[in-house]
């Protein structure tokens, strides 16, 4: 069966079409971009020169017309009819408390995703949009949703409350949700794989480490607690994104520089993180380059990230008692050995070693501690498109 994964967001849409049948195989990828502006499809084919389209796309049904054309393009495309897609599996930010799992696309659980738009406002009624856009241009294909907080809604009640008064979760259900669920439940279920293990068999820390970044306690294969909250602004310190701060310090803010309640949501959100601290990027790259070259405020970015993540690790060690493995992925945790080894570099109480020579590799699945490391630390690439694919392929397939 040929899956078609897509992650529609407010302007743009990430595609990939996966054979399930031939060992996974990714058949194309795309990125349609700048929709309702003017419109670019970027396609990508196995064996075949990349093709860009500047082709206007007014909006989400334009762009997945244009993404079927090109996955049927004569000289570009890798199919010759629709009809060889046999299901689409789409990325849905958020599911609140509705969904714990993924789920096959009905009229009530649109419904569901439309209720949770308030939750998710940016991502939510994109997400619908390229559903429905699928509805219209491939009448009868399975559709299945998979979520970003699914994975986490294992959290017991001491993990998700927050110490509000209980009937705000009760009117507008303010809790921790979590996101970043389809990569840490890949990497989970990866981690197992390589440990030779049961997932139901293992405790692990997953790290996903990149612009945005969350980490995740996962015992006996579910999540038990995890560092984004209501929204992915909480946590750790990310790339433009603050973290956790002092409450307080918002309505400090908007008085003492005379900002609106939307304007330091911005702030935090889009101006703080790394960038903020730096003054330089949001990119860990610019900011490595920076701080070697004796840059004070890129340093203490950095040094920041590193020390956050160390904590919420240490924090995770007492909800888990223990664990048997930590693993980073993502952007930074996949490509950034420095990174890697300054967090584990406040880990050594308990052991933990890095092998410098696999540290230094990249872009492979496997373990980086040494022999006598009592936890095992892994890095392990995370693959969210083929999570949802084959979530999308098991659910169509029963």
């Amino acid at each position: 069966m040929k899956i078609l994964v897509l992650n529609c967001g407010s302007s743009s849409l990430k595609y990939q079409l996966i054979d399930m049948d031939n060992n996974n195989e990714v058949m194309a990828v795309g990125l349609c971009e700048r929709i309702g502006i003017d419109g670019r499809l970027k396609h990508e084919a196995e064996g075949k020169d990349a093709y860009i389209s500047e082709a206007p796309l007014p909006d989400h049904n334009a762009a997945v017309k244009a993404v079927m054309e090109a996955l049927l393009d004569k000289d570009h495309g890798v199919i010759s009819d629709v009809s060889e897609i046999g299901g689409v599996g789409h990325r849905v930010v958020h599911g609140g408390e509705s969904f714990a799992s993924s789920v096959v696309i009905t009229p009530e659980v649109k419904a569901a995703i439309q209720d949770c738009c308030k939750l998710a406002p940016l991502h939510n009624p994109a997400n619908l949009i390229g559903i429905n856009a699928c509805e219209d241009i491939m009448p009868g294909v399975p559709q299945v949703a998979v979520f970003d907080t699914a994975f986490h809604q294992t959290m017991p009640e001491k993990a998700y409350m927050y110490a509000l008064p209980y009937e705000l979760y009760e009117k507008h259900k303010i809790r921790k949700y979590g996101f970043h669920g389809t990569s840490h439940k890949f990497v989970t279920q990866k981690c197992a794989e390589l440990m030779g293990k049961n997932v139901e068999d293992i405790n692990i820390i997953t790290c996903h480490l990149g612009n945005g970044g969350s980490l995740s306690a996962v015992k006996n294969g579910k999540c038990v607690d995890t560092t984004m909250g209501l929204t992915p602004l909480a946590g750790i310190v990310m790339g433009t994104r603050c973290g956790n701060i002092d409450p307080a310090i918002v309505n400090f803010i908007m008085e003492a520089e005379g900002l609106s309640g939307k304007e330091v949501d911005n702030l935090m959100n889009k101006q703080s993180g790394v960038l903020g601290l730096s003054g330089v990027s949001s990119d860990f790259r610019d900011l490595e380059a920076a701080a070697n070259e004796g840059n004070k405020r890129a340093r203490i970015a950095l040094d920041t990230f590193h020390y956050t993540v160390a904590k919420f690790i240490g924090e995770y060690l007492v909800a888990l008692n223990g664990t048997d493995a930590i693993v980073f992925t993502a952007g930074i945790g996949e490509n950034s050995a420095s990174s890697r080894q300054e967090i584990c570099n406040y880990l050594t109480f308990l052991g933990i070693k890095l092998d410098p020579e696999k540290n230094s590799q990249r872009g492979k699945a496997q373990c980086i501690s040494t022999e006598d490391s009592p936890i095992k630390v892994y890095v392990i690439p995370t693959n969210e498109e083929l999570m949802i694919a084959l979530d999308t392929n098991r659910l169509i397939t029963a």
